[in-house]
Formats: structure tokens, C-alpha cells, sequence
């Protein structure tokens, strides 16, 4: 690794959880990556650059395959990958960026709430770390990566 280590910050995209991690691990040797976070920039690059869809299954395939460069490219160059469960939206997307990042052999942490424990009781279990918040999330890259 790098003196400088990249994280990768995967999940969900309807929260703030991001900006506090980051905001946290200020003056720190990191630098974060992650999915595009405007849902309908992320919904829609596809049928944009490639051309429209009538079939919303082919609007969605060609935005997964287009969105899915990035996050395979940036899961790979990661030392560390951070996958948020959210709230609001199944996080199937998560799952699969979670499942990439342990094939790989990357760091996993992963930030859900308690009561997402038993439907990601595997998840978890790859995973270097469980938390709960954005804060456990920003002390764990503090301590290894600093030692402190």
C-alpha cells in the first residue's frame, strides 16, 4: 500500500454518511472514492451516451454496465472498502460491491444499522468490521492508518 491509503465508499446515496466520514478523517492520509451519488445522473448515463430505452430493462442495463467501469476500477484500486446499508432503498447494488471488494481480497467494512444484522449476517461476516456509525467508521481508518 501507498502512504497514502484510497477508500471506497459504497452504498447508499441518499444520506450524508459520506461528507461525515470524510469530514471526520480530515488532515488523515486517505483519499476517497465512490459511485455517482446524483441517483438520476447514476439512473440515466446509459440511455444518455448510448441511446434511449423504451424497455426500462435495457435503460437499467445500460446504465449498470456503464456505472459498473467505475466501480470496478475504484474497488479495485482501493485499500480499504467501506459498504453503507441504508434505510430507504433495498441495497442490492451494495451487496454485489461488497461481495467484489472480499473476492478481491479488500479490507471490508461495513455501517448498518442493528436491525439489518440477520439479512446481512453474511456480509458482515467477510467483513474486517461492523459499525454503526459514520464516527466507529472514521476511527477505525484513523487507527490503521495512523495507529491512533
Amino acid at each position: 500500500m501507498s502512504d497514502v491509503w484510497t477508500v471506497y465508499l459504497a452504498g447508499e446515496i441518499h444520506s450524508d454518511w459520506r461528507s461525515e466520514v470524510v469530514t471526520a478523517c480530515e488532515g488523515m492520509s486517505l483519499r476517497f472514492t465512490g459511485p455517482v451519488t446524483d441517483h438520476q445522473a447514476s439512473d440515466d448515463c446509459g440511455v444518455r451516451i448510448l441511446g434511449e430505452e423504451a424497455n426500462p430493462f435495457w435503460h437499467d442495463r445500460k446504465g449498470a454496465g456503464v456505472n459498473g467501469i467505475r466501480t470496478r476500477r475504484q474497488i479495485e484500486a482501493a485499500d480499504v472498502v467501506v459498504a453503507r446499508f441504508g434505510e430507504k432503498y433495498r441495497q442490492w447494488n451494495t451487496a454485489f460491491d461488497a461481495g467484489h471488494a472480499v473476492a478481491l481480497g479488500k479490507p471490508l467494512i461495513t455501517l448498518h444499522p442493528s436491525d439489518h444484522d440477520h439479512a446481512l449476517k453474511e456480509i458482515d461476516a467477510a467483513a474486517a468490521a461492523v459499525c454503526r456509525t459514520p464516527d466507529q467508521v472514521s476511527r477505525i481508518l484513523r487507527y490503521v492508518v495512523a495507529g491512533s
